[in-house]
């Protein structure tokens, strides 16, 4: 009885057969890898897009139109550089800003047109309500303040709301309920 087992070709054959897939599987794990930091690197760049448009909201003034950029030092480890957009929306008071941010390379300058991430948002006061008050929420009833523009001047704008719907319009009036949270 003559045992016979596998020919050189055979096995040649199961070896290919596992290099490619081997090979296969460690492009796919690669690809995943390079994935996941892309999407870690544009998280962190769009969180430094973020802060920067806090900050500027939080500003006590309102800010020009025009660009700005600089640098953030150690955010993630690392280092980013972004460049603020801001520009008027052609309504009173609002302007757009639009962040972008790069990561910026160990010991290189920005990287030119290839922002990781960009982030925008609106900047402006809100419409005063048609009857010219805000809620003093301090008073427990409601009974309103004088409606202010961002340099503390009183607005003298009147806005009437109107909601449409199922093809009638009905005015809408502002309401509010509960108690004061002492915020102004």
């Amino acid at each position: 009885m003559r045992t016979r087992g596998f020919t050189l070709i055979e096995v040649l054959v199961a070896l290919t057969i596992v290099v490619i897939g081997i090979g296969a599987l460690l492009s796919t794990l690669s690809s995943a890898a390079d994935t996941t930091a892309y999407l870690r690197d544009k998280t962190f760049a769009e969180w430094v897009g973020f802060n920067q448009i806090a900050a500027t909201r939080l500003a006590l003034q309102t800010p020009a139109d025009g660009t700005t950029t600089g640098d953030v030092e150690n955010f993630a480890g690392r280092k980013w550089h972004w460049q603020q957009d801001i520009s008027d929306l052609q309504l009173p008071g609002m302007r757009r800003i639009d962040v972008k941010v790069v990561l910026v390379p160990d010991g290189k300058d920005p990287p030119k047109d290839s922002w990781t991430a960009t982030v925008s948002s609106i900047l402006g006061a809100a419409i005063a309500p048609p009857n010219g008050l805000l809620p003093d929420w301090d008073d427990g009833n409601f009974s309103g303040r004088p409606a202010v523009t961002a340099n503390g001047t009183p607005t003298t704008s009147s806005v009437t709301g109107a909601v449409t719907t199922g093809g009638t319009t009905s005015a809408t009036t502002p309401s509010t309920t509960g108690t004061g949270t002492g915020l102004q």
